[in-house]
């Protein structure tokens, strides 16, 4: 009697180690360990808080086929990826977020994006935000970057060099935000 129920607590204990060690939060923010894009399991290689005046606006976190410190590695690769980015405040319009990732875009050092590239991708997200909302930005290289909002596929644009360009928005010589960068290469 004892022994099962020595056993019964240990696979208890088991179970949620292992279930909490499928998961990573940052600031309140909970990715998984791992996950899919077509055939391929990406992992977790960081995430880091965006912070604007004090207040928490987001968690970028950064999917990749194999970990590294090195952004331009991911930038450049062409395979599997992903970016999701996890929104914490109201603060967070569809606005603010077409017009910060378009800055990013004129800011970035990587790829390259057209200026009719940016537009239509940026016309994707044609959904209000709101804290508790979910990006994610997936790479594939047959089909180049998809969107998807709360699950919902908006679309997407073609092309690594595109890629490039906005993943360099986080990951580049000119990062929108250093410390966020540092995060998501898993350096903090």
């Amino acid at each position: 009697m004892k022994s099962k129920f020595l056993l019964s607590i240990l696979t208890v204990l088991f179970l949620s180690v292992n279930s909490s060690a499928q998961e990573v939060t940052v600031a309140g923010a909970t990715f998984p360990t791992k996950f899919k894009i077509s055939n391929q399991v990406v992992e977790y290689n960081g995430a880091g808080l965006r912070q604007k005046y004090f207040f928490d606006l987001y968690v970028a976190a950064l999917y990749v086929p194999a970990r590294t410190n090195n952004a331009q590695t991911i930038i450049d690769q062409n395979k599997e990826s992903a970016i999701r980015l996890k929104i914490l405040s109201n603060k967070v319009t569809r606005e603010k977020f077409v017009e910060t990732v378009k800055d990013g875009f004129a800011t970035s050092s990587e790829g390259k994006a057209t200026p009719s590239e940016i537009e239509a991708f940026m016309k994707l997200f044609n959904v209000e935000f709101s804290e508790g909302d979910e990006v994610i930005l997936l790479y594939k290289p047959e089909s180049g970057v998809e969107v998807y909002f709360n699950g919902k596929h908006l679309g997407g644009t073609k092309g690594l060099e595109f890629k490039k360009a906005l993943y360099g928005i986080w990951l580049g010589k000119t990062p929108a935000d250093e410390a966020v960068k540092k995060a998501m290469l898993g350096k903090v």
